[in-house]
């Protein structure tokens, strides 16, 4: 063979390997990324020809279900209606998919690997949904969602042991049903904004809830004791600026667990300080702060804590950083909902915290379980000892101290108040996050008129704790 003919054949081998890739490229290598892009109106359209699975809480309450559309497709329907709008989320074929449709979309079309897709294809089998058991307990999301009364809010609750979400409520909510009708309405209600999530995006000063993080750090690093006393006066200068505690109160040398009881701000302040700032970073990094939480829920319905600068994390390493009042939960510090549960969740759990997850099975046509979620363990935050030490102080919180309005009868409660305030007009951002020996759990209200964690968020987790704690 010459020369010449060498070279062609060369080059057809070249480009045949080159059309090879390219052509491989979207069926094969880049498949799933194209299927998942939410502006590929082709694989939606596929998709309503499919039966979707089911999807149910934990005790089997069905959230979500497929019936006959035209033709040969198929259309959801939401028994429950606004009570799991958030956390199950929607399937439409003009406006995409959302919350859990969207995030376990791969169960609910009965998708396995592309490769056997195509296989079942050619072979003429009809894909069918497999059914999705969430963690979800519906009587505790309908307590949430009764005890935050039509106010601006948002309850988290977590399994301690293993991070299964119990309750995920967020108002005001939407009625997924009625979202071809009313989208238009609901995506230019600013005042309200009932589509956004305020469990997993909305990011609000944590107020003192934080004081459990600045305390592990603290009792984690060995400088610090329950014991350990500390000034806790009033006006201390903290990054040059007077720090008053709640009500201009002065409480003189006291310790740690006073201080927890009570909610000090001039002495938390200090102990964040002489935390430092590398340390304060690293702790806040182990709960869960600066990075989206690992659950099984759309990254962008879900939105990283941490400080924010000018729109964007700022590690508080960075000296423009008001380290003393980011230790108590102000100085443009954010958090979400879902990162305080898992704060809360943490300390109770020994130390460790859990990746959350909303999923905990999916079961095929036949009832077969495909495929079960396994608690994963997403970091060591602090040693067990640490954790005992600090469900102690909390526990004093609860028993005398900001968080009475949260005591369970027979049930020992450890929790922590929070009040941001927010301006000068009385509005405050009221929480509380605490837990049992099985459940965690945080609450929030936005901007409300001279409430308190301990008088408004307080009796909303009780009323949570309560309900799951009855199905234990």
């Amino acid at each position: 063979m010459n020369a010449p003919v060498l070279r062609l054949y060369g080059l057809v081998i070249v480009l045949f390997a080159v059309l090879i890739g390219f052509t491989s490229r979207w069926t094969v290598f880049e498949a799933e990324q194209l299927r998942d892009n939410p502006r590929n109106a082709r694989t939606i359209l596929e998709e309503q020809e499919i039966r979707r699975g089911a999807i149910r809480s934990a005790d089997g309450r069905l959230l979500a279900r497929s019936v006959r559309g035209p033709g040969e497709t198929y259309v959801r329907r939401y028994p429950t209606g606004e009570l799991f709008a958030h956390a199950v989320g929607y399937a439409y074929i003009d406006l995409g998919r959302a919350g859990l449709e969207r995030s376990r979309n791969d169960e609910l079309t009965g998708r396995r690997t592309e490769l056997v897709t195509a296989v079942e294809s050619i072979l003429g089998r009809s894909q069918e949904g497999y059914d999705v058991r969430t963690t979800l307990d519906a009587g505790a999301q309908q307590t949430a969602i009764a005890a935050l009364a039509g106010r601006k809010g948002a309850v988290v609750a977590l399994d301690v042991h293993t991070g299964a979400v119990r309750v995920l409520a967020s108002t005001p909510a939407y009625d997924p049903n009625r979202l071809q009708e009313d989208f238009r309405r609901l995506t230019t209600d600013d005042a309200n904004a009932p589509l956004l999530n305020r469990a997993t995006q909305n990011g609000y000063p944590p107020g003192s809830t934080m004081k459990v993080v600045t305390a592990a750090a603290a009792l984690d690093s060995g400088r610090y004791e329950p014991g350990s006393v500390v000034d806790g006066n009033n006006g201390k200068i903290v990054s040059g600026v007077p720090l008053n505690n709640f009500g201009g109160q002065s409480f003189g040398a006291i310790d740690l667990t006073t201080a927890l009881t009570n909610s000090v701000n001039t002495v938390w302040a200090e102990v964040g300080l002489e935390v430092g700032r590398r340390r304060m970073q690293a702790y806040m990094e182990r709960f869960g702060f600066y990075a989206k939480p690992p659950m099984d829920y759309p990254e962008d319905q879900m939105s990283a804590s941490g400080v924010r600068k000018r729109g964007r994390l700022t590690p508080v390493t960075r000296r423009e950083v008001d380290l003393g009042r980011v230790a108590i939960g102000q100085g443009d510090l954010f958090a979400t909902p879902l990162q305080m549960a898992e704060v809360a969740a943490t300390i109770a759990n020994g130390g460790r915290r859990m990746k959350p997850y909303l999923m905990s099975r999916a079961i095929d046509a036949d009832g077969r379980t495909v495929e079960e979620a396994e608690p994963e363990v997403a970091a060591r935050v602090v040693s067990r000892g640490t954790a005992e030490e600090l469900t102690a102080m909390m526990k004093q919180v609860v028993r005398e101290g900001t968080g009475t309005a949260a005591a369970l009868g027979g049930v020992e409660v450890a929790g922590k108040t929070g009040t941001a305030e927010l301006n000068l007009s009385g509005l405050n951002q009221p929480w509380f996050i605490g837990f049992t020996s099985d459940v965690a759990v945080a609450v929030t209200l936005e901007r409300v008129q001279g409430g308190t964690g301990g008088t408004v968020a307080a009796p909303i987790a009780k009323a949570v704790l309560e309900a799951l704690g009855s199905r234990q």
